[in-house]
């Protein structure tokens, strides 16, 4: 029996066997995978109080890597989601689109298995990943089963916890600013608002390209905050002419593009702040929807109007397997630099507080749910 085992173990951690069905079965019964999880979820839309703890059936397609989590990232969709502004297509949900732990199996399929961009991975039972982003939902879980090409292994040196917190927003920042407006040097670029988790990078990653970033944000801290992460310019929106203040910082030109993650509550004076043949990237909807919009609009300046989503530029395997190589290179090298706001208890309590947080303006950088 001894010897089995450690015959077994030698086989075990030669993932490229995988693909032979009874060790992949023996594999998933060592990895002591659980026919149900505790998760994050809704049975309606509503306000925070439709957050539950729940326990739902753990589903493993032949497909999926199965991963037991550690931290859990927040971020605005979930908002979106538990509103019903993005559709919900059956109760119970689990919500949240990104997560990072470790794996606990690999795929069975065995396409999948001799898929080249799936070997170029590197994926081990074991190995420290993260999760989610490309449209995936249903993460805030304490174990996932998730297609494979929307994970991806982290470098050495970058915890579980920065993992979760730079990657769907991280994402986010680069596909944007590289296909919603590739942003060039010597660019003028407003990013509302600028302190939060997606604007520190957004301000980072646009100061790296060489281009001047004038951000907005709530409160003299916060803009000490984001002028340390590359902002040159912070208009303290609650006490300054945000379109004055722009107007005056380039000259009465206005800015090359505007990334907007607040949605409705700025979205009219975009237009005033962008130049002739400007971009306005719609990124969110932290103040709510923007509502219908004539594109006569436009005409004026002959501007572009953009509402991207991560899930539409990272899709197929090459795609995302670049931006989040990308991403973690940027991380680990220290070029780009993750804030964690704050750690949120695996609870209903903590879900509902960290959404309340993330909502009511009160966090400057990562909100993460970590799971015991």
């Amino acid at each position: 029996m001894a010897l089995f085992s450690r015959a077994l173990s030698t086989t075990f951690h030669r993932t490229h066997h995988l693909r032979l069905a009874p060790l992949s079965f023996v594999c998933r019964k060592m990895s002591s995978i659980p026919t149900e999880r505790k998760a994050i979820g809704i049975n309606k839309t509503g306000d925070f109080e439709v957050i539950e703890k729940v326990t739902v059936p753990l589903k493993v397609n032949a497909g999926d890597i199965v991963v037991k989590t550690e931290y859990l990232g927040i971020n605005f969709i979930d908002t979106y989601y538990r509103k019903g502004l993005y559709p919900v297509k059956e109760f119970p949900a689990v919500i949240g689109t990104e997560a990072a732990g470790t794996i606990l199996a690999l795929p069975t399929d065995p396409a999948v298995l001799e898929d080249p961009q799936y070997k170029k991975r590197g994926f081990t039972v074991g190995a420290k990943v993260a999760c989610g982003g490309g449209g995936v939902f249903g993460l805030h879980a304490d174990h996932v089963s998730i297609g494979w090409k929307s994970v991806q292994v982290l470098p050495e040196g970058i915890s579980t916890k920065i993992g979760a917190a730079a990657l769907l927003q991280g994402l986010t920042a680069l596909t944007f600013i590289e296909e919603a407006h590739k942003v060039k040097q010597g660019e003028t670029i407003l990013v509302h608002t600028v302190a939060g988790g997606l604007g520190l990078l957004f301000a980072q990653l646009i100061k790296a390209r060489g281009a001047t970033v004038i951000g907005t944000t709530s409160t003299k801290e916060k803009a000490e905050l984001a002028k340390a992460n590359g902002a040159d310019h912070v208009i303290l929106y609650k006490e300054e002419d945000t379109v004055q203040r722009v107007l005056d910082l380039t000259n009465g030109e206005g800015v090359d593009a505007v990334f907007d993650g607040v949605g409705k509550d700025t979205f009219d004076s975009n237009f005033k702040m962008l130049k002739r043949k400007g971009t306005l990237v719609s990124v969110g909807n932290a103040s709510g929807a923007v509502p219908p919009f004539a594109p006569i609009r436009l005409v004026e300046k002959n501007l572009k109007l953009l509402r991207p989503t991560v899930g539409n530029y990272a899709v197929t395997p090459e795609e995302i397997h670049h931006y989040s190589s990308e991403l973690y290179r940027l991380v680990a090298d220290g070029s780009l630099k993750i804030k964690v706001h704050k750690e949120y208890p695996f609870t209903r309590e903590g879900a509902i507080q960290a959404q309340q947080d993330l909502t009511g303006g009160k966090s400057t950088g990562k909100l993460l749910i970590k799971v015991e």
